[in-house]
């Protein structure tokens, strides 16, 4: 089962192996979604270490997503947060709603706390960013499979201070996911056109929520809204590249 992309990896040392030794058990499911080709293949190696534990399928789209696990039966699921049409947030609540089995882990470019607590809200067991070390995703990987919960170290503090109460949490975080979704997107320097149509909305939806966001932050125009979205690192960043210490672009075949 191929999801519309490359065939299952199994993650497998069985080459390292001498004939006397014993097979490990049958490797468990994971499905690893993101849209970046590069970013799934930094996973898929960073995995390597745990020997033939997990048979990894790909999926650049929540949608793709949604048509393996109704083929096959998964432990756990990687998911990024900002892929084209359904969100990663969206794919967490359709996952936990429908296949409430999976563990999901999210993997995200996004290092402000905010995100990391609607990953949670949705029902993420996880929250890792793309610029943490390899050893630590392995750690999350063990960590969120066998029943647990983990949340970046860089976040951990932030994200416990936000649940106790004890931080005042930012104007932003009034905000509906499609809202933030949709600020990201401004702030990125998209256009109206653009978001509407890689949200599948028209323009006069996309205003309305601009104009809600607007007053929401208090904020009085759209330059105002990209400096306070830039302060608060709520651009919409897609870049693949240096993630999970990967080289960068220009180093790629």
């Amino acid at each position: 089962m191929c999801c519309g992309l490359a065939c299952p990896t199994i993650i497998d040392m069985d080459d390292r192996r001498t004939r006397g030794e014993a097979k490990q058990d049958a490797p468990r499911a994971l499905l690893l979604v993101d849209d970046h080709t590069i970013v799934r293949e930094g996973i898929k190696r960073i995995l390597e270490p745990l020997g033939g534990e997990w048979m990894v399928t790909e999926a650049a789209t929540a949608f793709q997503a949604l048509e393996c696990l109704r083929r096959q039966r998964f432990a756990l699921a990687i998911v990024d947060l900002s892929m084209p049409g359904m969100s990663g947030l969206d794919l967490i609540r359709r996952i936990k709603t429908e296949y409430s089995s999976v563990a999901v882990l999210v993997l995200s470019m996004h290092a402000e706390e905010q995100y990391a607590m609607r990953a949670f809200k949705a029902g993420a067991n996880g929250y890792l960013t793309k610029d943490s070390a390899p050893k630590e995703l392995l750690t999350a990987v063990e960590r969120v499979a066998a029943g647990g919960a983990y949340v970046t170290a860089s976040l951990a503090e932030c994200v416990v201070r936000q649940l106790s109460g004890s931080t005042r949490e930012p104007l932003h975080s009034q905000l509906t996911d499609r809202e933030l979704e949709i600020l990201q997107r401004v702030v990125a320097g998209e256009r109206p056109t653009d978001i509407a149509e890689a949200l599948h909305l028209s323009i006069k939806t996309i205003s309305t929520h601009k104009t809600r966001i607007l007053e929401k932050l208090q904020l009085p125009n759209t330059a105002a809204l990209i400096r306070y979205g830039l302060e608060h690192q709520l651009g919409k960043d897609d870049s693949a590249f240096g993630a999970l210490g990967l080289p960068s672009g220009a180093d790629q075949a």
